[in-house]
């Protein structure tokens, strides 16, 4: 029997078969042609070929998991018509005379590196999206050579695995996922939580694994192989525990998120894009606390216009139906490259011109974006929030320019709605100083990821420094604490957004410091709420 211990991507339990997958590394040689107009045909051929396969794994997504999944395969859909993918892609064709195949390859290779650099890790795994989209284009030019096939019940241990490879299969044969790559935002791990899959990545799987007995621990990011006639035993009870635990949890939706004193308390969910929301309403989530606007601009090919903000925003207020949605304006810096933006390189970007900072030194970036959240705040319960708030000067030029916005949509007799305006508490400055913030604003949301990073001076990205990233610090508790006190001070509302938010066992230290909302992954509402409820 060995052990091995790598990351949590979803819990829950599986025992079975090991089903080792390794992608076929495909050797794409460069070859001249002598008809360019002949390849950009066979270019545009396999790119209607993918469209029909990408149209049949939405259909899949739908009947194996939910819409959230298959709106992974109507995003691909949306890339495989980027302009300037396939505008690289035509140009490489053309001026070097060379195969689409090797077009496709260096093109995609080269788009996937652009994702790969970025700090911030939920961009970062957007590169499997390109990568899954180019080789699905390369698979119709060359023929189809890399199928997951699994005809038992199975778990599969693969290096990776793109979100197409994931929903190839069929549901009630995947067990688990075990892979050597892959992190907590990857859409493999978002079709792992959909269908409810245990997962656990950062595990160096191995080929001699194939068809022998494992298991998958996703409550702990555990993996045992050839577990003996004991551990077995006693992984099957905890199996039958996680049954009767999601039996519990489902007779909490509808159920009001109230504390064992008496107080309500607002669960929302966290929004990375529209099909997060999804995901959260399924999950019974009581509003928005967190919609991350940068999936807007980082899916661009260009500057996002103030209408195509605008028919996004439109688009997650109706989703919500009623239901509060709490939009951060854009939090992008030299972590996150854009050609577009032009941002310049930065030694240290977690400390540079990103999020507020960049926004207020391009007005009309901002400007723009705010105009497209106060037109869709017309269509529900909307607010807006700014992020690494660090001073009340801050505050004041964003009001300034807020009531600029405002004041050309009424001389353009455009609508707009009445949208309270917050700020994300993640600095320590802005902590320190929240009984002087409060006056300005109309909630604080507390970020404590940055909020830690910040005041314990470790690089959260810095895997070799997990061990002193301790977002329960007394130092970050005390700043919560006076954060919230500042903010009732005053008659406004204070949230925690961050990673604290769902950690179980100190949500009723939450509850007690007086915290009005909580806003979580879309997967841990239930959780959270029981935890808040039974105190």
């Amino acid at each position: 029997m060995e052990t091995f211990k790598g990351n949590k991507i979803h819990g829950g339990i599986a025992i079975g078969t090991v089903l080792f997958y390794s992608r076929e590394q495909r050797k794409i040689a460069r070859r001249r042609v002598d008809d360019v107009d002949k390849e950009l045909a066979r270019l545009d051929e396999a790119k209607r070929a993918t469209v029909c396969r990408l149209q049949e794994l939405c259909q899949r997504a739908r009947e194996a998991a939910d819409n959230q999944s298959a709106q992974i395969f109507e995003s691909h859909l949306v890339m495989l018509e980027d302009y300037d993918l396939n505008t690289a892609i035509a140009n490489i064709i053309k001026n070097q005379g060379v195969n689409a195949e090797y077009a496709v390859a260096v093109t995609g290779d080269s788009f996937v590196a652009r994702f790969e650099n970025i700090e911030d890790e939920y961009f970062r795994a957007r590169g499997e999206d390109i990568r899954d989209v180019t080789e699905r284009v390369i698979d119709a030019l060359m023929g189809d050579a890399n199928r997951l096939e699994v005809f038992e019940p199975s778990i599969i241990a693969a290096h990776d695995l793109t979100p197409s490879e994931t929903l190839k299969t069929d549901k009630t044969k995947l067990l688990a996922f075990v892979t050597q790559k892959g992190s907590v935002n990857s859409h493999t791990a978002i079709l792992s939580r959909a269908m409810n899959i245990p997962a656990v990545s950062g595990i160096d799987v191995k080929a001699e694994w194939d068809k022998r007995t494992a298991i998958v621990d996703g409550h702990s990011g555990i993996f045992i192989l050839e577990p003996d006639d004991e551990t077995i035993e006693s992984y099957r009870s905890l199996q039958k525990n996680d049954e009767r635990q999601a039996r519990l949890l489902s007779r909490l939706k509808g159920v009001k998120t109230v504390a064992k004193n008496g107080r309500p308390l607002r669960l929302y969910a966290n929004a990375g894009s529209l099909d997060d929301i999804d995901a959260a309403l399924d999950n019974d989530a009581e509003g928005i606390g967190l919609l991350r606007t940068e999936f807007i601009f980082m899916g661009s090919p260009q500057m996002p216009t103030e209408q195509q903000q605008f028919e996004i925003y439109r688009r997650a207020v109706q989703k919500m139906a009623g239901k509060k949605l709490i939009i951060r304006t854009l939090d992008i810096g030299a972590d996150k490259q854009l050609p577009y933006m032009a941002l310049s390189k930065e030694d240290n970007p977690a400390m540079g011109c990103r999020a507020i900072r960049l926004c207020l030194a391009r007005p009309e970036l901002f400007k723009t974006q705010l105009r497209a959240i106060f037109r869709a705040g017309v269509y529900g319960d909307v607010s807006v929030m700014y992020p690494m708030i660090a001073s009340v000067d801050e505050v004041r030029r964003i009001k300034r320019l807020a009531d600029e916005v405002k004041e050309e949509l009424a001389n353009e007799n455009i609508a707009y709605g009445s949208v309270e305006q917050g700020i994300m508490v993640e600095t320590p400055a802005a902590a320190i100083i929240s009984d002087i913030l409060a006056k300005e604003v109309d909630f604080f949301s507390i970020g404590t990821n940055d909020l830690t990073q910040y005041t314990l001076a470790i690089d959260r990205q810095n895997s070799d420094l997990g061990e002193f990233f301790d977002s329960r610090h007394e130092a970050v508790l005390r700043l919560i604490k006076m954060t919230v006190d500042n903010a009732h001070s005053v008659g406004i509302w204070a949230g925690v957004c961050g990673e604290l938010a769902s950690d179980l066992s100190l949500v009723p230290k939450l509850v007690d410091m007086g915290v009005d909302e909580l806003s979580v992954a879309a997967g841990m509402v239930l959780q959270v709420r029981k935890a808040v409820c039974e105190g």
